[in-house]
């Protein structure tokens, strides 16, 4: 699926930047690693939340990079909430 059509970027390219190392990135940093930027900004969102749902996909829970939010009196982990995926128009 096309999530950037300013820079003709898939779902599939914006995945593929993880797998450079970075169990978590930025959208600017997924853009940086594909030689490019984001142009008309409109595809951020869905950027941003197809990294963050890879990332919560593949996350251990409390691992250093863990999503979860940390209940701050039990200690407990409760699950981050991630927001659907749309496609830039």
């Amino acid at each position: 699926m096309i999530v950037c059509s300013c820079n003709v970027l898939s779902d599939a390219q914006i995945l593929a930047t993880l797998k450079l190392g970075a169990t978590h990135r930025a959208a600017g940093t997924a853009y940086r690693c594909l030689g490019c930027a984001p142009r008309c900004g409109r595809c951020l969102e869905t950027v941003r939340s197809l990294l963050e749902q890879a990332h919560v996909e593949n996350c251990q829970v409390g691992c250093a990079d863990c999503p979860a939010h940390q209940h701050p009196h039990t200690g407990e982990h409760e699950p981050v909430e991630t927001p659907a995926l749309m496609a830039a128009e």
